[in-house]
């Protein structure tokens, strides 16, 4: 189905109703073409994890560790759960997908050109001068990316306001936005959390990919956030704490989060860093270096 078209030629206030009526129903029907199976995730899953493995090794910079690890949330929304056309990326009615730990932009490239958002080609032109994949998400020159990205903490604001604007423009679309576990260190997190609470705003979920690892270590050693779903909860949201590699739980929280009224949904994802790449799991080294030429071989062979 096509994407909704404006009126260019109104008749009147029954012609705007109409128009008005199309773009819901339109929006209710247009979805991603066919949404994969379980085990058509999976492989994507894999192909997902080596594109990362071969674009950060031919920039020989990015950040592997954090893309690895949330390859599953990202599949399950961009495959199975959001309502978006590559097609149309600024279509009015999409659901919203924000990356706030944008130096995972690695994982959302790849999903985005497997989706059909860009040719796959273009991955390998990861932070080259002039290239549309850069090192972190930029709104003006990648379609299907949400947000600029940069600096951690600001995703979640972000999302309040593109909440906000849903609501005031009577529209149904949701906006999911992936926190990293380190960036939930910063207080902006935890002002916005307490807003989206405070504007019930429930068509809000907030991913977290608690792989644990951020820059600096571990992050309980960095600074301790546990319990941390109970900490979103005191901040008035609905929280579930899920595998974040099993895909069938994380379709099942998104699924939840959808009938949760009155207040935003927060889903903590348990992860690995490095996910799917021995020796990279768990290993705060490749939170922000590329794998050599002879360490992407090796990954690479893991992940065939």
């Amino acid at each position: 189905m096509p994407a909704p078209k404006s009126n260019n030629n109104p008749s009147g206030p029954s012609a705007s109703a109409s128009l008005a009526a199309a773009e819901a129903a339109s929006s209710k029907e247009l979805a991603i073409a066919k949404p994969l199976s379980l085990e058509q995730m999976r492989r994507m899953a894999k192909r997902l994890r080596r594109h990362i493995i071969t674009m950060t090794a031919k920039a020989g910079s990015g950040h592997p560790g954090g893309s690895l690890s949330s390859v599953e949330l990202i599949t399950a929304l961009i495959f199975s759960h959001l309502r978006h056309d590559p097609r149309n990326p600024r279509w009015p009615h999409r659901d919203r997908f924000v990356l706030s730990k944008g130096h995972a932009a690695p994982a959302l490239y790849a999903a985005l050109a497997e989706a059909g958002y860009f040719p796959v080609e273009e991955l390998l032109t990861l932070r080259e001068l002039d290239s549309r994949m850069q090192g972190h998400t930029d709104t003006t020159t990648t379609p299907g990316v949400e947000m600029s990205a940069g600096a951690l903490g600001q995703g979640l604001s972000f999302t309040i306001g593109t909440a906000l604007a849903a609501r005031l423009d009577r529209r149904d679309h949701r906006t999911y936005v992936l926190l990293g576990d380190g960036e939930c260190d910063e207080g902006q997190v935890w002002e916005a959390a307490m807003a989206a609470a405070h504007f019930k705003l429930d068509n809000i979920v907030a991913i977290v990919d608690r792989n644990r690892l951020q820059l600096d270590g571990f992050t309980y050693e960095v600074m301790d956030t546990e319990p941390l779903a109970e900490k979103w909860r005191s901040f008035g949201w609905h929280a579930v704490e899920i595998d974040g590699h099993d895909l069938k739980q994380i379709l099942a929280a998104l699924e939840e989060a959808k009938t949760v009224k009155g207040k935003p949904t927060a889903i903590i994802a348990r992860t690995t860093k490095g996910k799917g790449v021995s020796f990279m799991e768990n290993n705060v080294d490749f939170h922000g270096r590329a794998p050599t030429p002879e360490e992407a071989e090796r990954a690479l062979k893991e992940l065939e």
